[in-house]
């Protein structure tokens, strides 16, 4: 699914990749959030403006609300909110109170009307601000997680064989886990190579053949037995048969 998005959307800025991280949940999939992102992106659909005083605001997610930290700069740029006030707006619109929600439709529309926005637009992008609210993702998360998808995505791309031995063997425990990788690696076209006691380490490596399996990932064989092998061949090279390895 996040391979499509990416598919369709064709990030060329980091930013897109934040706001891909962000999107990629339930609620925006079922509400269209991601496919307005897409369409808005790329000019298929028009941006909707929503007023001179947050449209700067929502320039870098294409007119959609993504995230939480936007609920905040709108409240506090067309309604006057302090940056605590927001933060109370948010977490208001986030739990869905309706006492709660009067109270601060109220105190928003207000704080518009003393900037000069008509009361009834101000209405009318409370309403849209809280529909967004709901399905918000803290931007500074997907700031972080979008980080290692840009640095693991070119790690896959220019070091594949590389990077996906040290996949393989940051899940050593999990034989479905492997499974699931070793997968990925035949469609790569890159060869996993049967476990050799003369080639092998600890963790899966990288060989001119392909990416050989690491000792440590056979069942039932403890990693210091593997360490012994190891040791046994660092300092005696290479085993000639079964009982030199004995």
């Amino acid at each position: 699914g996040m391979q499509g998005l990416f598919k369709n959307l064709r990030a060329d800025c980091f930013e897109d990749i934040v706001a891909a991280v962000a999107l990629y949940r339930p609620g925006p999939l079922e509400t269209g959030m991601v496919t307005d992102f897409v369409a808005c992106k790329h000019g298929r659909k028009a941006i909707t403006k929503m007023h001179p005083l947050i449209d700067d605001l929502l320039e870098p997610t294409y007119g959609v609300i993504v995230y939480q930290e936007q609920v905040m700069q709108i409240a506090q740029a067309l309604a006057g909110y302090s940056l605590g006030g927001a933060d109370l707006l948010r977490r208001a619109m986030g739990k869905k109170k309706p006492e709660e929600m009067a109270k601060q439709k109220s105190g928003f529309v207000e704080g518009a009307k003393a900037k000069g926005v008509d009361p009834d637009k101000a209405t009318e992008i409370f309403d849209l601000v809280e529909k967004f609210a709901g399905y918000g993702f803290n931007k500074s998360h997907s700031a972080a997680y979008a980080l290692i998808t840009y640095q693991t995505a070119y790690l896959k791309a220019n070091y594949r064989m590389e990077y996906m031995a040290a996949l393989m063997t940051s899940v050593l425990s999990s034989i479905d886990k492997i499974s699931f990788f070793i997968k990925e690696c035949q469609d790569s076209g890159i060869a996993v190579l049967p476990p050799d006691v003369n080639e092998s380490y600890v963790g899966f490596s990288v060989s001119p053949k392909g990416i050989r399996w690491g000792l440590g990932a056979i069942r039932n064989v403890g990693i210091s037995a593997v360490e012994s092998i190891l040791q046994a061949r660092k300092t005696g090279g290479a085993f000639n048969d079964l009982s030199d390895l004995c």
